[in-house]
């Protein structure tokens, strides 16, 4: 058969393209996985941060011994005031009138003995000389007697008038802080019924809220160091002062007060306050992020990348922190710890690592 000089070229390309679609095709590589990883360290201490508010020791509300209309409040809020100063003042009428009557009484009372007392010497001489009977003699002394008690009576009768028409003026007796205004001009109150919130400033610390779970820490802080939050550059020593016997109702959380070591003049009640409580130093062993810490039903593992492949190895769990675990045996500081996608890794899958900067604190 004679073929044209043309077809020879068709052929060969027909032929070259039967040949590539009878070789197999090439398989795509699988993309190597990316991971988080992040060496492991040197276990660090735990600390525990609060925000409190700064608080007076003794703080005290002031009120009124007697009841009465408030006629003058004298101090406002963040007043500080000097011992036996006058804060508030009552409606003066009505103890001005009882200290009068209680003034009238004692008047009757010494004219009652006076009259009493003359009768009483006057029988005892006729008893003497026989005009009068004893009966007539012990009569006289009897009244002579109740006259005396009478007066005694109305004596401390004014005494304590007197004194409720002092009461009518509300002051302390040591020098403080006016914090709250519980009463006001015009409204009337019982006797003791608070007036005014006063803070002894002297002595100053910190009022913190503390979950149970935390008490442990608390009572084992080797230090505990309070900076205020608009001024960071004051930093203050502070110990427990106090801890709450129960825990809030509403937020499950102990009361703690953290007492000041000598604070400087710039801490004023009111102010916002960070407590950080330093706890023992951890003994040693390697810290690695809680997420690190795997248990497929072979014990607690954690993932290496070693020469590019992903790598389990068991490891002895000293402790769970809430910032970490710590590793007591079967891991060393430096090695690459996978941090992330942990439940898609078989062992000797290749790996690409990529380093996450571990942050100064996890909460």
């Amino acid at each position: 058969m004679h073929f044209a000089p043309f077809a020879l070229p068709f052929f060969s390309f027909v032929a070259t393209l039967v040949l590539a679609a009878c070789q197999p095709a090439e398989t795509p590589k699988a993309p190597v996985p990316l991971v988080m990883v992040q060496a492991a360290t040197l276990a660090p201490n735990a600390e525990n941060i609060y925000s409190g508010e700064i608080r007076a020791r003794h703080e005290f509300d002031a009120a009124f011994r007697v009841g009465g209309k408030i006629a003058t409040r004298l101090v406002d809020v963040g007043a500080e005031i000097a011992a036996g100063q006058a804060l508030a003042k009552l409606d003066p009428a009505d103890l001005e009138l009882s200290a009068s009557a209680a003034r009238a009484q004692l008047a009757a009372a010494e004219s009652d003995f006076s009259t009493a007392r003359a009768e009483r010497e006057r029988y005892a001489g006729l008893v003497k000389q026989n005009f009068v009977s004893s009966a007539a003699f012990e009569a006289k002394d009897n009244a002579f007697n109740s006259a005396k008690a009478r007066l005694a009576q109305a004596q401390s009768q004014a005494k304590i008038s007197g004194n409720q028409a002092a009461y009518g003026t509300l002051s302390s007796a040591q020098p403080a802080i006016v914090t709250a205004v519980l009463a006001d001009a015009g409204q009337v109150v019982n006797a003791g019924q608070p007036v005014l919130r006063l803070a002894r400033p002297e002595a100053k610390e910190v009022a913190i809220a503390v979950p149970e779970n935390r008490l442990a820490a608390l009572n084992s802080a080797q230090s505990i160091t309070v900076n205020l939050w608009a001024d960071p550059k004051i930093v203050m020593s502070g110990r427990v002062r106090e801890v709450a016997p129960a825990a809030d109702a509403a937020t499950r959380t102990f009361l703690v007060r953290i007492a000041l070591i000598d604070p400087p003049a710039e801490v004023r009640l009111g102010m916002t306050a960070q407590v950080l409580l330093a706890a023992t130093p951890s003994s040693a062993g390697v810290w690695v992020p809680l997420n690190a810490v795997v248990d497929r039903g072979q014990g607690p593992q954690v993932w290496l990348v070693q020469d590019g492949k992903a790598t389990p190895r068991g490891v002895q769990i000293a402790q769970f922190r809430e910032d970490g675990a710590l590793i007591l045996d079967g891991l060393k500081v430096g090695e690459l710890v996978i941090v992330s996608g942990l439940n898609q890794l078989v062992a000797g899958l290749a790996v690409t690592p990529r380093t996450l900067t571990k942050p100064d604190r996890q909460r």
